[in-house]
């Protein structure tokens, strides 16, 4: 067989952070480097891994969720493969003092990951999988820009009353935020078909309408670009009914993380999407999907989405495009010789590591 591509970099070394994190974090994360290992070797890229604990699992080890160990690791690599985090023992704690998810959004603070890049595409031999027709989803490829540093999630003041019976939580944006957000989300669509669609809820909250005032001041800066406003509700109904007719999303902390959640099943898999944290220092390469703990150590998760996340590190940590087609040429042909896991195929299911296996000896015999 002809060489898929010529390595152009020799010894080329990458630092990669690994953070396996909670349930089946540890065995899709093994499968990613299986693969990174076996693209290092086309590509002249040399990994150096160095793994720390995150999440439940670093709670047990540290009492802290995020470590500043953890942490100093993340900076000081040119990139993070990461798993999953949660732990049913704090899901069922509502007096939990400390929560694994703590961890992501700490981590996620700390090295300012502003932007979660969430692409959303078929795959040929899975439309059968989806709950959605196939003629509906048949072609589907579109990407959300989700902000991940404002919000909700973080804003201040957040808490609840002395007397328990009050809770309160407040969602804060200021432009600096929403614009650095928008023009990322105006690259990906220079990039694509030109078509930009901003998420949001300017009817009813005073932060939607700041955030659709910046993005039409900002629209007039790309003229090539396409730009519509969307209410979260319509954008929730018009993701199922015409996933097709989107590009690139952008919207805001909260509404991104319910609507690329909803848009997973337009796949056939929620263990098939990857995603890449971007923004002020290391960028965070993980699955979109939990950490899945009825399944921890049965080695039966899909180690897909964290392989296809390893994928978009090449592409966007590593400038490697080469790297990242090479995974997802892998990934097809996996799917077109039926080595999938039992959320795939439960006729005849491979094992996790079975799947890492299976690509990694693909893309080295390519």
């Amino acid at each position: 067989m002809a060489p898929f591509f010529n390595a152009i970099f020799t010894n080329m070394k990458i630092k990669i952070a690994v953070l396996p994190g909670d349930g089946i974090g540890p065995e899709i994360t093994r499968q990613a480097i299986k693969v990174i290992d076996a693209v290092s070797k086309k590509t002249g890229h040399v990994p150096e891994y160095r793994e720390a604990p995150v999440g439940a699992a670093a709670i047990d080890e540290t009492g802290n969720p995020y470590p500043e160990q953890t942490h100093n690791i993340c900076m000081e690599s040119d990139a993070v493969l990461f798993g999953a985090i949660g732990d049913p023992r704090f899901d069922n704690d509502p007096g939990a003092k400390v929560r694994p998810e703590k961890g992501l959004l700490e981590m996620r603070k700390k090295l300012g990951l502003f932007a979660n890049i969430r692409p959303v595409m078929t795959f040929v031999p899975l439309l059968h999988k989806s709950p959605l027709r196939e003629e509906i989803i048949e072609g589907a490829d579109f990407i959300v820009v989700r902000e991940l540093t404002g919000g909700i999630y973080f804003g201040k003041p957040q808490g609840r009353s002395e007397d328990g019976n009050t809770a309160y939580d407040t969602c804060v944006y200021q432009k600096y935020e929403i614009e650095r957000i928008c023009r990322l989300a105006f690259g990906f669509a220079m990039k694509r078909r030109k078509k930009l669609t901003l998420v949001d809820k300017a009817n009813v909250l005073a932060t939607s309408r700041l955030w659709r005032e910046t993005m039409q001041a900002l629209a007039l800066s790309y003229p090539g670009v396409e730009v519509e406003y969307m209410f979260v509700d319509n954008a929730a109904m018009q993701i199922i009914q015409w996933p097709k007719r989107f590009d690139v999303i952008v919207t805001e902390n909260m509404f991104g993380d319910i609507l690329t959640d909803e848009a997973s099943v337009i796949t056939g898999s929620l263990g098939m999407l990857p995603s890449a944290s971007i923004g002020l220092h290391t960028s965070v390469f993980e699955p979109i999907h939990g950490s899945y703990p009825q399944a921890a150590g049965k080695n039966i998760a899909n180690p897909v989405a964290t392989v296809l996340s390893a994928a978009m590190m090449f592409e966007q940590a590593f400038d490697c495009e080469e790297g990242g087609r090479l995974i997802r040429s892998a990934v097809d042909a996996s799917l077109e010789s039926g080595v999938v896991t039992g959320d795939i195929d439960d006729s005849d299911p491979a094992s996790t590591s079975e799947v890492g296996d299976w690509l990694a000896s693909w893309i080295e015999n390519i």
